[in-house]
């Protein structure tokens, strides 16, 4: 992927009129531009503390890129050496848009500061023919192979969390109920602005209604992101965590709520029936904080308070 400075932004498309070939077309050169030096300015510098690079992991029937970060000095010297570093297996939000490499301020920091390997899945992207259920597949996919090969990635498998943003935090939540019926144990989700569900109901929301065009046309995208992640005949609700069956038993969670977010609600009601379950749940919300706001921190001043406290979070969970 370019890192030339010399890559431009492409203006933002009108979802409810958008046909697959300007889908195609925008998020080539919308992903293009997040994944350049260009970008930086807004998403973030990566710490220089942490080593990143792109691999392809072998997974049944496909390879998949991660975006891996790998502290260059761990911290904790011989007790990290011996029992291998702690795991977050990340997924970046988008949907039908997006790359791991739009994470990188906030994937090298943690992997840096943890210390930890984070890995950030690089999901198939929703479109016709390419349904949520692929990007679910990718998520839980991805966590199987890494702790099944933890000793390969000098991981330890028994300190392992899960997180993502937006529709990666719904990938994240959903892999977080497969790996708690996989018997996985997980330490810890963290779940920012998360989209919790895609049902006909998913833009019944207070939140959606306040936001739904200021200050993005959240609406129409959502609506978008929708009929690409739920096609016709699909069980929109096997996809919607927030209407498991079950949500007892799952790792401790964080949820983080920017509230000028059409989304809003989703994570609040996420968090009200983790909390109804009796799952260990911590509800953020960040007061005048856009949605997906801890992706940009050259824009957002709250992005790196948020940070703070997820690294707090995950350094008590994944504690030796």
């Amino acid at each position: 992927m370019s890192e030339t400075t010399a890559v431009k932004r492409p203006p933002e498309p009108d979802f409810s009129t958008m046909t697959v070939k300007q889908l195609i077309d925008y998020r080539t050169a919308e992903n293009r531009w997040r994944a350049s030096g260009a970008a930086r300015a807004i998403l973030g510098e990566p710490d220089p503390g942490a080593a990143v690079e792109w691999q392809d992991i072998a997974l049944p029937g496909r390879d998949l890129p991660v975006r891996v970060y790998r502290p260059v000095s761990p911290a904790g010297g011989e007790t990290t050496a011996r029992t291998g570093l702690p795991l977050v297996v990340h997924v970046h939000g988008g949907g039908f848009v997006g790359t791991a490499a739009q994470c990188d301020w906030t994937n090298s920091h943690l992997a840096a500061r943890l210390p930890a390997l984070v890995v950030s899945v690089e999901h198939r992207l929703l479109a016709p023919g390419s349904p949520l259920a692929d990007a679910a597949d990718d998520g839980w996919d991805v966590l199987r192979h890494m702790v099944e090969n933890a000793a390969r990635w000098g991981v330890d498998p028994t300190r392992t969390a899960v997180a993502g943003e937006s529709f990666g935090a719904l990938v994240s939540a959903l892999t977080a109920v497969r790996a708690r019926d996989a018997g996985l144990r997980l330490r810890a989700q963290v779940l920012v602005n998360p989209v919790v569900e895609v049902t006909e109901t998913m833009c019944d929301y207070p939140s959606v209604a306040e936001y739904a065009y200021s200050p993005t046309p959240a609406l129409p995208l959502l609506r978008f992101l929708r009929r690409l992640a739920v096609p016709p005949g699909t069980d929109a609700r096997a996809f919607s965590p927030l209407y498991a069956d079950d949500l007892s038993g799952l790792a401790p969670a964080l949820l983080v709520v920017p509230t000028k977010d059409a989304v809003a609600d989703h994570g609040r009601r996420y968090a009200g029936r983790l909390r109804a379950a009796g799952t260990s749940v911590r509800l953020t919300e960040y007061p005048q904080a856009r949605h997906a706001f801890l992706t940009l921190p050259g824009v957002e001043p709250q992005a790196e308070v948020a940070q703070a406290e997820i690294f707090e979070f995950l350094r008590a969970a994944l504690a030796g």
